[in-house]
């Protein structure tokens, strides 16, 4: 019978046909325009880069100062926060795909049950890392140094330290957010006002300023945990102050729909896996190099904390690149995020060709910052020139993964991309360069390298497929 209800079935199948859906909006590709925004975008992030790095740089230097044993302590205490950090990274990654595409349809809702679901997964991960690093801190430590000297200066600073595992739970899943929901000033702010603080409270209890006791590595671990907590603070303010974008009551964080949690899971697994792995394969290059020798790791742990300064500013754009193609994709517009993500692989690589000569000029000066022994500053020297010739390849490639493949989910490819070029090619020849082939710390260094030439061949390939370019929000 053909009731009523059937008449409007119909009638709605003509309208279907006859008046489809209006099609998603198409812009432009505007050069200037796209350049303008970039700047907006990344300049922020960049700055508070080099305030982060430039600060560390100062640390290490004031840890420097009292000789390369406290040197190459702080470092290979370091490599224990690094897989932390790079592990919260991953997640926090993986989840900013969807924070980006959620502000390209200005889904707040959505927004604010990300960052809340990312808190608590990344606190479980902080409350794992303290506890097993109190627990076997000097068995941990042991992987990277058979020095025991080095060992038990590490050990009191990982102690210290390691309540940093608790508040980065809240504090970085907040500052993604901000960051994909284009409110980026508010961490270059953070940041400024933080890290300044860690400097000056470093210098007070490192020397013993103000009437403080002079602590030396122990100092260096309160000024350190001390602006954690200063950042744990602002980012709270800065969440609850009517301002914010995505501000919304405790409840509106969490009460996760099913499809929600399960869809970011499978993006934030692999990119999780990925910088766990990662970071465990970039610590084992720390246990190669220390093999060569305290000297030559003390040098490669100076040139590191000052390469910082022109890395963490050059991945700035990786950042922008996820925000800003992440927008496009989460607004449905596929052509446009594909031509400016070709856009901004070429700004990656005029960028790190720039930044790496930087290093290069100024690697001699540098090379006499630190209190290094006369052949440390000769190992420092070379390993600045190794790192500035690879800048470009290393920014291309970080461009590639943290930003353009990310921004549209293909978290599984590089996973598998990068796991295996680091475990496959870097740790197994910085291992031979160092234990077998006996090789000075540089040409070990430039060696390893070789990883990020095989990285890029295959991440090029994968980016011209386009298959990478995807709406994980899609019926969200």
């Amino acid at each position: 019978m053909f009731n009523s209800l059937n008449y409007n079935i119909l009638l709605d199948s003509v309208r279907g046909v006859l008046m489809p859906a209006p099609p998603v909006k198409r812009m432009n590709f505007d050069t200037r325009s796209v350049n303008k925004k970039i700047f907006q975008i990344a300049s922020p992030i960049a700055i508070q880069g080099v305030v982060s790095a430039t600060l560390t740089m100062v640390d290490n230097l004031m840890v420097g100062m009292l000789g390369e044993t406290e040197l190459a302590a702080v470092g290979v205490a370091g490599q224990l926060f690094m897989i932390h950090y790079l592990i919260l990274f991953g997640f926090v990654s993986g989840s900013a795909t969807f924070l980006a595409q959620f502000y390209g349809t200005k889904d707040m809702a959505n927004i604010r049950k990300v960052v809340g679901f990312a808190i608590t997964v990344l606190g479980v991960l902080g409350l794992l890392f303290f506890a097993l690093t109190n627990i076997f801190t000097d068995g941990i430590l042991s992987i990277y140094t058979g020095d025991k000297a080095v060992r038990a200066l590490a050990g009191t600073y990982v102690k210290i330290n390691s309540f940093s595992f608790l508040l980065l739970a809240f504090t970085a899943p907040m500052e993604m957010a901000f960051k994909s929901t284009q409110q980026v000033k508010i961490p270059l702010v953070i940041s400024t006002v933080v890290f300044s603080s860690n400097t000056l409270i470093n210098y007070i209890f490192i020397f013993g300023k103000l009437g403080m006791p002079a602590l030396g590595v122990a100092g260096a671990a309160v000024g350190t945990i001390s602006a954690r907590c200063l950042e744990f603070l602002l980012n709270l303010y800065f969440a609850t102050r009517p301002g914010n974008e995505f501000k919304g009551s405790l409840s509106s964080y969490f009460g996760w729909d099913r499809e929600l949690i399960r869809r970011i899971v499978r993006n934030a697994t692999p990119t999780t896996i990925n910088e766990f792995f990662w970071s465990l394969g970039q610590s084992m290059y720390v246990a190669a190099y220390n093999r060569i020798g305290t000297t030559a790791f003390a040098a490669y742990q100076a040139a590191n904390s000052m390469f910082n300064i022109l890395n963490f500013a050059s991945f700035s754009i990786g950042d922008a690149a996820l925000i800003l193609v992440g927008e496009k994709l989460g607004e449905g517009d596929i052509s446009y995020s594909k031509k400016l993500a070709a856009h901004l692989a070429k700004v990656a690589v005029c960028a790190g060709i720039i930044l790496g000569l930087l290093a290069i000029i100024f690697a001699r000066p540098l090379s006499g910052v630190f209190r290094l022994s006369p052949e440390g500053k000769t190992y420092m020297f070379y390993i600045l020139i190794v790192f500035g010739v690879t800048m470009f390849i290393d920014l291309y490639t970080g461009m590639m993964v943290t930003g353009i493949l990310r921004a549209g989910g293909d978290t599984r490819f590089v996973m598998y991309v990068e796991c295996g070029t680091i475990w496959l090619v870097a740790v197994p020849l910085a291992f031979l360069a160092a234990v077998v082939w006996h090789m000075p710390i540089h040409l070990a260094l430039l060696l390893t390298r070789a990883e990020s030439i095989v990285k890029a061949v295959i991440l090029t390939a994968r980016y011209r497929s386009g298959k990478w370019a995807n709406t994980v929000i899609k019926d969200l």
